[in-house]
């Protein structure tokens, strides 16, 4: 269980709209509105709601929220369709870009998606193109005290985790996306809080970006696309050389 920690590189990146709780609130109550429509509203039977479920509680998200979604995924608060749709592209530096999305128009949404990356010095890709170089995977994220490697260890192994990342007091913990209600029911119990937790697309390599002016066209890129009400994560296979991380932070 080792490497190199992506997260901490990219934090400054990641506080832009992430850490907006009206975006992350909105992302999950999508997901659990779609998780409802298809496999009803009983957690105990319905595997994608009990994820979306756990990713609600590791954000704080009010259970009013919560039980809104659900109805309107069961058409008691009216029916509402989304549509999910992964868009894929290139940006500066050969970057590759995937855009999931639960649209309700996706005319709308292609639309958006393309002028974001039109203006963005990016390129959209044919279907299957970047999916390829990415792997769904749970992901938690522990900072403080707490992302000590031998206590984590201990707490997430019998869970399923299978990688585990520690690195500038920020651990990372990686697992099949099975794995992700007993990781979290295993991190919970040892009250041990997440600063993420969710199912993501990991890639299987990483370009690594060297000059500032490329990484902040791969910067701008994502942050639109994230703002972009259609958008429910965007996934980017970089890495910015840590110099050009202190300089970008500086700015």
């Amino acid at each position: 269980m080792s490497g190199h920690s992506k997260w901490a590189n990219i934090k400054h990146q990641k506080d832009a709209a992430d850490k907006k709780k009206g975006k992350i609130f909105s992302r999950i109550g999508k997901e659990i509105m779609v998780a409802a429509k298809m496999g009803g509203g009983d957690a105990n039977s319905n595997p994608r709601l009990r994820s979306a479920l756990t990713a609600a509680r590791a954000a704080n998200m009010p259970n009013a929220n919560i039980d809104r979604a659900i109805k309107k995924g069961l058409g008691e608060l009216g029916d509402v369709v989304f549509k999910e749709i992964v868009y894929e592209g290139y940006t500066a530096g050969g970057v590759a870009v995937l855009v999931d999305c639960l649209t309700d128009n996706s005319n709308r949404s292609a639309s958006e998606i393309r002028m974001a990356f039109d203006r963005n010095n990016g390129n959209m890709a044919t279907s299957g193109a970047v999916a390829r170089l990415f792997s769904r995977q749970s992901h938690f994220v522990i900072t403080g005290e707490n992302a000590d490697e031998e206590k984590l260890m201990d707490i997430v192994l019998d869970a399923g985790a299978e990688d585990l990342i520690v690195e500038d007091g920020v651990a990372e913990i990686w697992g099949a996306p099975q794995a992700f209600e007993a990781i979290f029911k295993a991190l919970e119990t040892a009250g041990i809080a997440t600063e993420e937790a969710e199912v993501v697309r990991r890639p299987e390599t990483t370009v690594e970006i060297n000059d500032a002016s490329v990484a902040r066209q791969i910067l701008r890129l994502v942050d639109r696309l994230e703002e972009l009400d259609d958008v429910q994560m965007v996934t980017a296979n970089y890495e910015i050389a840590d110099e050009i991380a202190e300089q970008l932070d500086a700015e």
